[in-house]
């Protein structure tokens, strides 16, 4: 390998790989090596921060190592405790694979499907029975992983920890034993699982595993690692106009780490970025257009990002309705010949724009729903036919009313 490709490969966007040294000695050997990444679909979709990981597996596959992708069909009943302070609700075997369904379409957006090899968790430890549980508990001690910060934080301030959250590191380091992995990828908060593995594989006699471990990138909010739950995610399914809309509010603190890793642009321009932005040389709104347009044609090809950063420039900068909007078909109150009553809950609901009532509600309070250019703070408005709505950022609808009598 050229040192070029090391530099791609083993610092950029890379946050530590154990042990690097015994990595370039197996990259050397020209072995084409297993690669695993296991994801818990605990939730339908993935979000940009898996992509860093994807992105990184993609970069080995086309060097022409072997990825395997481990859908935590078990594990995500548990619920990953990396990170958490509280014990997670356990979801049913019915809910993950409905969301493992979803993760298989998004996952190969990113990886090569052809150089890749999905394994399901079930297929081995569907087979586990009490003997088999009880031997792999005993490899480790409950004071080994009460050591782990986020165990010991909890343990400290009395918060209750669930026999099955221990038991989520040896399930996660038992599949790099059944897959025979050589390197193991996963986010900084993944390093203590990671390692279980490394150890596991030692004691059972097998090669142990690199770790290798991406940084964690945060959230829209700017606070947050990207999170369903912290609402500060783009999905990699989300529309061209949410995408590029979303990426555009991310503080400007964010624009080279993001540009690192999500997008290919070269390590030179990255500084030149970074120094034009230090002495105030370029304005940080043209950067974030450049990495908006790049992430959007990753998952909608030019055209799609083109038209996103069109939106964005008419909606969001000159203040302009879009030529094109969603139609929405509204059955609604008729007041007089013109004018009619409409329940903003409902048509929310009915558009899959709002999850729940208390979304609306929410919306509402936060002044982030308007009618024709005004702000409401009620669910009930009275509208004419065709009247545009704008809802926070995820766009406008036109109202074509449907009369009823009341």
């Amino acid at each position: 390998m050229k040192t070029l490709d090391f530099n791609k490969l083993l610092r950029r966007g890379v946050a530590e790989i154990i042990s690097e040294q015994e990595l370039i000695k197996l990259l050397e050997s020209g072995k084409p090596l297993r690669l695993k990444q296991g994801f818990d679909p605990s939730r339908p979709d993935i979000h940009l921060g898996h992509v860093v990981g994807l992105r990184k597996l993609r970069q080995f596959q086309e060097l022409g190592h072997h990825v395997i992708l481990i859908v935590g069909d078990w594990t995500a009943q548990i619920g990953d405790p990396s990170g958490v302070s509280a014990t997670r609700t356990m979801l049913s075997a019915e809910e993950v694979k409905a969301n493992a369904r979803t993760y298989m379409e998004q996952f190969f957006k990113v990886i090569d499907k052809d150089k890749t090899e999905v394994r399901w968790q079930s297929d081995w430890f569907g087979k586990f029975n009490l003997a088999d549980v009880i031997r792999l508990t005993s490899r480790f001690t409950v004071a080994q992983f009460l050591a782990r910060e986020d165990f010991h934080n909890r343990y400290a301030a009395g918060k209750p920890i669930a026999i099955t959250e221990l038991l989520y590191p040896l399930l996660q380091a038992y599949d790099s034993v059944e897959i025979d992995a050589d390197v193991e990828f996963g986010g900084v908060d993944q390093k203590f699982n990671c390692l279980v593995g490394r150890e596991l594989q030692g004691m059972l006699g097998k090669p142990q595993q690199q770790v290798f471990l991406m940084p964690l990138l945060v959230g829209t909010d700017g606070v947050h690692k990207k999170s369903k739950s912290q609402g500060n995610y783009e999905g990699v399914t989300d529309p061209p106009n949410d995408m590029y809309g979303k990426i555009m509010s991310i503080p400007d603190t964010l624009i080279l780490s993001y540009f690192e890793l999500l997008t290919d642009e070269v390590d030179e321009e990255l500084e030149k970025f970074r120094e034009q932005m230090n002495k105030c040389e370029i304005n940080p709104m043209v950067l974030k257009k450049r990495l908006a347009r790049d992430i959007v044609q990753q998952f909608h090809g030019r055209e799609g990002a083109m038209q996103a950063e069109e939106h964005f420039t008419t909606v969001f900068q000159r203040r302009q309705k879009p030529e094109e909007m969603a139609e929405c078909v509204v059955i609604a109150e008729a007041l007089s010949d013109a004018l009619y009553r409409v329940d903003l809950v409902t048509m929310l609901l009915d558009r899959g724009i709002a999850k729940s009532k208390a979304e609306v509600k929410r919306l509402l309070a936060q002044g982030a729903i308007e009618i024709e250019g005004k702000k409401v703070d009620t669910a009930l408005v009275d509208v004419p036919d065709g009247a545009v709505a704008k809802v926070g950022k995820r766009g406008f609808l036109r109202m074509t009313i449907k009369q009823t009598r009341s």
